[in-house]
This record gives structure tokens, C-alpha cells and sequence, in this order.
């Protein structure tokens, strides 16, 4: 039982994927950083990449976590060991012996492709899935050697209509396509709720903290070069119809997916906000605690994954005390009981808590 009783270290584990990563470096205290061309960090991942096949590792993507008495293995394995203590009677009756949430940091060099996520019911009829991928974003940095501030595309513009997305489509414009949808300056601490089917990029220079469904299917914008023409006509209508065209003038478009934090707590000790809950979806959630003296966690019995996202001092679960520090990733099995936080004298400790399915938080009154 005492491997359940406090939280489990994380490994870090960066993907390849497409051009960038520094910045995840930098956030881990690893300086100058470089980008390597692992842009992604997939945090307490029981999730495969898409691709996991082609790279030759049917695991890539999942994470390796530190158990208590020191040994590795990969959190898939921690859950297969004892599910119910890792996961909690809740969880497993809700989302199985998966942890139903997917946790990234995220740092682009260069702007994404344009793209979108199916629904869960589209992502089941067209993909195989039990898992759409509704997602959200916390910016937490930017590159101040960006070649633009950093920006995201975000949402269909007013009135445009699918022939107007299937026209640049048909031509091969990714510009044409963007031009259909609104681009938005961020700023760190801005939180976007991406719901299925919203078109969306991430700019050059943006540092993310990504919580999500836990699946890797992506919808792009290009155009199918070779096959029959049953083939690319498919293609296309899956692609094309996997977006939701609910287009919006730009406030009304930053009115449904800029999301304002919301106090679930407040003290002496500091504060906790909930940054995507169950307004946005029911799929996941995450608060952000920031702790000027020791602080209670607010226990849900269910796991939970954390990113320490400033300053440092301890954990303290029991009779466990577990120094912590900035770019630190841990995962917290459901059986962890009572568990407070001790900032260092004169620091702010503050700790990303992304939770899965079935998490759902009040609010401070006032």
C-alpha cells in the first residue's frame, strides 16, 4: 500500500515530431536548450503516439514513471499492477484502466499545420476510437526571439461556410484556408478550451501546457495526391466534414473559447483557480495552485497529474517529504490521502493539476 501512498516522479519524455523543443528545455533547467526536434512532452502518457508503429516503438509516447523504491517502469504497467489503488473504484468504473486523460507540454518553433480533432461519435465511425480529442491550452511562455509575437488560429470566421473552406481546399491553400479563420495574440496565462471540430494552429513561439482526451488523431487540410478517386473523395469528405463550421465575429469567437480562471479557493496560504472545468467539457479538467505557505491539495479520489510550473520547495504526504522544483512532473494514484505543499521561504510554489473524467470543483463564494 505504500506505493500508493504518495505521488510517483515522471520521467521526461519529449517526442519527435516537428521542429522545436528548447523551450521545454529551458522550463526543466536545462540551459541554453536546443531545439532537437522533440517539440512535445507527453506527461504521465499512457497514450501511444499515432505514428508509434513507423517509429518502431509500439510504446512511444507513453511515459516511464519513478515508483517508491526506485525501480522504472512505464505507467501502464504501474496502472496493470494494481489498477483499483492507482486509478480508484470511480475511475475504473468510469473510463477502465486507462488514465483517460492526456497531459503535454508543448513548445512550436514554427506554426502548426491548420487543423482539427474529431468528436468522440466522429472519431468512432471514421477512425476506430473510443476518444475524440477535445483539448485546451495554457500558455505558460513564449520565445522573445520569435519572428512575430506568438499567435494562434483559432475558430472560423463570420460567415464563412464550408464551400469557402473546400475552395482553398480543392486549390491546395493552406494561406487561403487560414485566411477563413481568426488570428489571436497570446499572452502567458491565456486559456483556450479547444472543443471538437474547431479549426485551430499554434503559432511560432508558444510554450503550452496542453491537457486533452487521450488519443492522437489530428485532421490536417491537405489534399489526397495518390489512390483512386473513391479514395481521395473519402479522404476529402472526412476531412472536411470533421470540421464544424460555427463560424463567429472575432469577440464572439474569444467570448466561447478564451477562458477566465475561475477561484475555487483562497486563503492565507494563496489561491487555486480552475482553468478548464466542467463548463467546457466533461472530458478533463485542471486548476492551478499557487501556494505563498503551506497549502493543503484538494484530494478528488481520483489520480491526478502535476507540473510544477514555479518555484520550489516540498511535498508532504505522511510521513514523505519529497523536495520539488520548477519543470518537476509527478503523478498522484488515487489511494494518495492527505497531502500539503511547503513553498521555500520567500517563494511562490505553484502547481498545474490536471485531472481525468469525473472531477468536478465549486466554487469560492465572493
Amino acid at each position: 500500500m505504500e506505493f500508493y501512498s504518495c505521488p510517483w516522479r515522471l520521467v521526461p519524455n519529449k517526442i519527435v515530431r516537428y521542429p522545436g523543443g528548447r523551450e521545454i528545455d529551458r522550463f526543466r533547467g536545462i540551459f541554453p536548450g536546443r531545439d532537437d526536434g522533440r517539440p512535445e512532452a507527453w506527461v504521465g502518457s499512457d497514450t501511444a503516439t499515432a505514428d508509434a508503429a513507423e517509429k518502431g516503438d509500439i510504446h512511444d509516447g507513453k511515459a516511464y514513471c519513478v515508483l517508491p523504491d526506485g525501480t522504472q517502469k512505464y505507467l501502464f504497467e504501474a496502472i496493470t499492477d494494481d489498477p483499483e489503488h492507482v486509478l480508484g473504484e470511480k475511475h475504473l468504473a468510469l473510463s477502465g484502466e486507462q488514465t483517460g486523460v492526456l497531459v503535454k507540454l508543448l513548445d512550436a518553433e514554427r506554426q502548426l499545420a491548420l487543423q482539427c480533432h474529431p468528436t468522440r461519435p466522429y472519431a468512432k465511425e471514421h477512425f476506430g476510437s473510443d476518444y475524440g480529442k477535445e483539448e485546451s491550452w495554457y500558455i505558460i511562455g513564449k520565445r522573445e526571439d520569435a519572428t512575430e509575437p506568438p499567435y494562434v488560429y483559432m475558430g472560423f470566421k463570420e460567415g464563412v461556410t464550408y464551400a469557402d473552406f473546400e475552395r482553398g481546399f480543392e486549390k491546395g491553400d493552406v494561406d487561403e484556408m487560414e485566411a477563413c479563420c481568426h488570428k489571436i495574440p497570446v499572452e502567458i496565462g491565456d486559456a483556450f478550451f479547444i472543443k471538437a471540430g474547431l479549426p485551430h494552429a499554434i503559432g511560432p513561439g508558444c510554450f503550452v501546457l496542453e491537457v486533452q482526451e487521450p488519443s492522437d488523431i489530428t485532421v490536417g487540410w491537405k489534399r489526397l495526391e495518390t489512390g483512386s478517386d473513391e479514395e481521395k473523395e473519402y479522404h476529402k469528405q472526412r476531412l472536411l466534414n470533421c470540421y464544424i463550421y460555427d463560424a463567429a465575429d472575432y469577440e464572439e469567437n474569444l467570448r466561447r473559447y478564451r477562458i477566465a480562471p475561475k477561484t475555487i479557493r483562497s486563503g492565507d496560504f494563496g489561491s487555486e483557480q480552475l482553468i478548464i472545468g466542467q463548463e467546457q467539457t466533461e472530458y478533463f479538467s485542471f486548476t492551478r495552485l499557487d501556494a505563498d505557505k503551506r497549502a493543503q491539495l484538494l484530494r478528488t479520489g481520483f489520480l491526478q497529474i502535476a507540473i510544477v510550473l514555479k518555484g520550489g520547495g516540498s511535498l508532504l504526504c505522511g510521513n514523505t517529504v519529497m523536495p520539488v522544483r520548477k519543470g518537476d512532473e509527478l503523478f498522484f494514484p488515487a489511494s494518495v490521502g492527505s497531502c500539503a505543499v511547503e513553498p521555500e521561504e520567500g517563494q511562490t510554489l505553484s502547481l498545474m493539476l490536471c485531472n481525468p473524467p469525473g472531477v468536478r470543483y465549486s466554487f469560492a463564494e465572493g
